[in-house]
């Protein structure tokens, strides 16, 4: 072991402690600003650098950067880019995205990095916007919670507001893949622990406040995963929805209940030897249910290509019947990967059997054509020069119908991809090669699969508006949303025309209608509650029709062949980008100074606490492992009764109680010392008492222990090991990992199946009843055995009853009319094991006080709500796991 333990000391000092990560984001009309902001702590003796990373979506424009670093801020501006990138030093930026481009299928990583000096702290602040797109008949806001660490105070914070009216508000568990997709929830779909959700009709508050032991339980890494949200807005039939304020407006149109239009759709498989294995199976698997999908008056055909193609059904679609479905499904699953990609080939092929179908066939001429194109890699047969391969493609389509083009893994060359389906008024999605692959492609299918209108067009009178954005759109897909954005010439006018043509299935549809532009009330948020201290939030119509212009010049861009041309649509992004702050592919972030002697952050790093749950309209909580802190408090969460039980032990200064048991089976042992202090100013009680010692034992596979304080972590596994309280540190052997985050927590991880996080509460100047001191919580406990006991473990496999029924409502309806009812009735009976036990609905603090949680209190120290008395459950000293009585059992 004295090797292993070298290299383990190697890994002692590690990354600078994170003791903040704040997201907080306002949603306006769809328009999203979010504000993340990160504190970082440097406890050690010498300088270390910190590396602020974080996802954001691909679509999204960073508005603002600031760093502070000791007493020095350094504020980002943006800057066009030179045509030879800058190499100093300071400057940070994110690498310039394409459209739709992103290492993680839609999403961008911004990174910076900097030295903290010794004992310092450094914060970063990251600001970013992004118009929101409705897809299935949402608008999904995503933020990605990767701090790759635990964090004291984590927080995510979301203002929605939607004048219209918010509908189908919803909070999905976190998503640990990086992966876009109709993602079909299996298990528990309610949200994830720590979630507030509350709104009025317009007016939406969600908050995300994890502890560190709610984190350690989702991810000891600090990878949470993707925080998402969804919600739609109550809509009117007619034009749409315009809003106008300070003479810009934007025009939502998302018209619903209208029979879906026939389609006639060319399905381009790729079958070549690299889609061997999952990809392949996994697009089987999505094609099978797809077909399944299609409606009746639709018409489809199915190529297979690798360096041969193969046509299903030979210069022709068929219509869908269930023997074409059948027989599609057998062609489909006798496909077999091999040989190369002859991507060209393909589409001409799919392109012309498509035009001929067309030209040759009396189609319903409101009926929508499309083709659906799949590959995982780039071009090695037949032309194989991309510029070669557009042109061939936009020739051969003509603009007669859409192409849509999918990319599966890494190797596909997503910039081909993207640009055919931009050119043939098309959409792209690329996807990685995981286990939700096929629901991924299905997801894909069903945005594009329910045509209702084609050739829409949205006018308004020339003398009242200018700078439009597209207005013309080939197809209106069920679940979508056509934006459109102008400035008004006439800010004098008291109303807008609008005008809609399009045509659905039956007819060809004129809608019109004036909208009222003295609507300063209705779209002004400076007097909106909880948005007060938005800056640029106010003009969010401007920067919304800033935001599509800009797209729409980048994409114009992208799609152009003539470099004058292509020239001067960057010029004019570039302008626009400057104009209002947005980092694009033409503009960089340059770090610039503000001033030596500019305010450091203020923060209190040595306190660990989360922030409060803050305002709680509804109450959407998750499961909690069963903790002990305080004086000491414990609480335990019985998931499947959806409630929580509570109670304290009233020990004396010295006494050892036995926490978790387990020493026979996983051979686990946590013992935990009590110290005394004088009890707080009018209080109840003579003394307080906290834990002042942890103790963890363990003897599989091999023997070791642990002795934890609020100053230091004694570690003996063959080889004696001390580490400080004070620095971050990891070690790890061939069965446990100790994990220090300064000052703030200690997760043990035991043959990574239990893990405990253990907060460490240190005062930096201490009251006279304050004492430092730790709280010891349970994280995962899949490796103890269905035996284990002590004051916490013999919870772990046990439920409780509640005899009383007013409690069987669903976790969904948890909120102020459980919590009235509970009131009305604040005393009850459990019934534990054959014991029944009298108990009171409290409210206790946990995590020091920082967090509060409703719970059923047992009185007198937990009497016949633990098996036996609590003096059952004293050791005799910190290392008995309770085989021998009165020695040290031989470790």
């Amino acid at each position: 072991m004295q090797e292993l333990w070298n290299t383990c000391a190697l890994l002692e000092e590690t990354r600078p402690r994170m003791s903040e990560f704040h997201v907080r984001s306002t949603i306006i009309s769809r328009y999203a600003f979010t504000t993340v902001s990160c504190t970082m702590v440097n406890s050690g003796s010498e300088a270390r650098e910190a590396v602020f990373e974080m996802q954001i979506p691909a679509a999204a424009f960073i508005s603002n950067f600031t760093m502070s670093i000791g007493n020095k801020t350094y504020y980002g501006e943006v800057t066009g880019k030179e045509k030879k990138n800058s190499t100093d030093d300071k400057e940070r930026h994110k690498k310039p995205p394409s459209p739709t481009e992103g290492r993680e299928n839609g999403y961008e990583t911004f990174k910076a990095s900097v030295f903290i000096p010794r004992k310092m702290q450094a914060r970063f602040m990251l600001h970013y916007e992004e118009l929101l797109q409705r897809r299935l008949g949402k608008y999904e806001y995503t933020v990605s919670i990767r701090p790759q660490q635990l964090v004291g105070r984590l927080r995510v914070e979301v203002n929605i507001l939607e004048n219209s009216g918010i509908v189908s508000l919803e909070v999905p568990p976190l998503r640990n893949s990086k992966q876009k997709g109709s993602e079909k929830a299996e298990g528990d779909v309610s949200p994830p622990p720590s979630t507030v959700i509350g709104h009025t009709k317009t007016l939406a508050k969600v908050t995300f406040n994890p502890s560190v032991v709610e984190q350690a339980k989702i991810a000891r890494n600090g990878i949470l995963g993707d925080f998402i949200i969804r919600y739609d807005v109550s809509r009117e039939l007619s034009v749409g929805d315009v809003q106008i304020l300070n003479g810009y407006f934007v025009h939502y149109f998302a018209p619903t209940d209208l029979p879906p239009l026939p389609k006639n759709v060319v399905f381009v498989l790729d079958s070549s030897a690299s889609m061997v294995g999952t990809k392949l199976k996994q697009t089987k698997e999505a094609l099978f249910t797809i077909l399944q999908d299609l409606r009746p008056e639709d018409h489809f055909n199915i190529i297979g290509f690798s360096n041969r193609i193969k046509v299903w059904q030979q210069d022709r679609l068929v219509p869908v019947t269930p023997n074409n479905i059948r027989d599609a499904k057998k062609y489909i699953h006798n496909m077999s990967p091999t040989g190369g990609t002859n991507i060209n080939g393909a589409l001409q092929t799919g392109a012309k059997l498509l035009n001929d179908y067309i030209a040759q066939n009396d189609i319903d001429a409101r009926s929508v054509s499309l083709i659906i194109f799949l590959t995982d890699g780039r071009p090695t047969v037949g032309e194989t020069q991309s510029s070669k391969i557009l042109s061939n493609t936009k020739d051969a389509i003509r603009d007669k119908f859409c192409l849509f083009t999918i990319g599966i893994g890494n190797d596909v060359d997503h910039k081909l991809l993207e640009r055919m389906a931009l050119e043939n008024c098309g959409m792209t999605r690329l996807f990685q090669e995981d286990e939700d692959a096929a629901s991924h492609l299905k997801g894909f299918y069903d945005e594009i699969g329910t045509p209702l209108l084609s050739d829409i067009r949205v006018d308004y009178p020339e003398d009242d508006v200018e700078q439009v954005t597209q207005n013309f759109f080939p197809n209106y897909f069920n679940g979508s949303e056509i934006i459109i954005a102008g400035k008004l010439i006439n800010r004098t006018s008291d109303k807008l025309h609008v005008e809609v043509t399009a045509s659905n299935s039956k007819k060809y549809i004129l809608l019109k209608t004036d909208v009222a532009i003295d609507l300063l009330s209705r779209n002004d948020i400076r007097d909106v509650p909880g948005l007060e201290d938005g800056k640029g939030d106010n003009n969010y119509i401007e920067r919304a029709w800033s935001y599509l212009t800009i797209k729409e010049l980048l994409n114009s861009r992208l799609k152009s062949d003539d470099i004058q041309e292509k020239d001067k649509l960057m010029e004019k992004a570039k302008s626009m980008a400057l104009a209002y702050n947005f980092v694009t592919p033409f503009t960089v972030l340059k770090m610039k100074e503000a001033g030596l002697h500019s305010e450091p952050p203020q923060e209190e790093f040595i306190s660990p606490s989360t922030d409060g749950i803050g305002e709680k309209v509804q109450s959407l909580q998750g499961h909690k492992a069963p903790p002990a802190d305080g004086d000491p408090h414990f609480v335990i969460d019985f998931p499947s009764s959806k409630f929580s039980v509570c109670f304290n032990i009233d020990g004396e200064p010295g006494d050892i109680l036995r926490l978790v048991s387990d020493h026979k089976e996983s051979g686990v042992t946590v013992n935990g010392q009590l110290i005394g202090a004088p009890a707080p100013p009018n209080g109840h009680k003579k003394h307080r008492t906290y834990f002042s010692t942890i103790t963890i034992l363990s003897n599989k596979p091999e023997r070791s222990y642990l002795e934890i304080t609020p100053k230091r972590v004694i570690l003996d596994d063959g080889e004696r090991l001390v580490l400080s309280c004070g620095r971050s540190a990891v070690v790890r052997s061939r069965s446990l990992e100790v994990s220090i985050s300064a000052y703030s927590n200690i997760t043990v991880t035991i043959r990574d199946s239990i893990s405990f996080v253990i907060l460490i509460h240190h005062y930096k100047k201490p009251a006279p009843h304050q004492r430092n001191h730790l709280g010891f919580y349970i994280s995962n406990s899949k490796g103890l055995s269905s035996d284990s006991h002590g004051l916490l473990g013999q919870f772990l496999n046990n439920e409780i009853k509640l005899l009383q029924e007013s409690l069987n409502t669903s976790r969904w309806e948890v909120g102020q009319n459980q919590t009235e009812a509970l009131k009305a009735n604040p005393t009850n009976t459990l019934k534990v094991k054959g014991r029944l036990v009298p108990v009171v609905w409290k409210q206790r603090r946990i995590y020091n006080g920082q967090q509060e949680v409703d719970c059923w209190f047992a009185k007198n120290n937990a009497d016949k709500l633990i098996d036996g008395s609590y003096k059952d459950y004293l050791a005799s000293h910190p290392f008995d796991t309770g085989t021998s009585s009165g020695t040290i059992d031989s470790l």
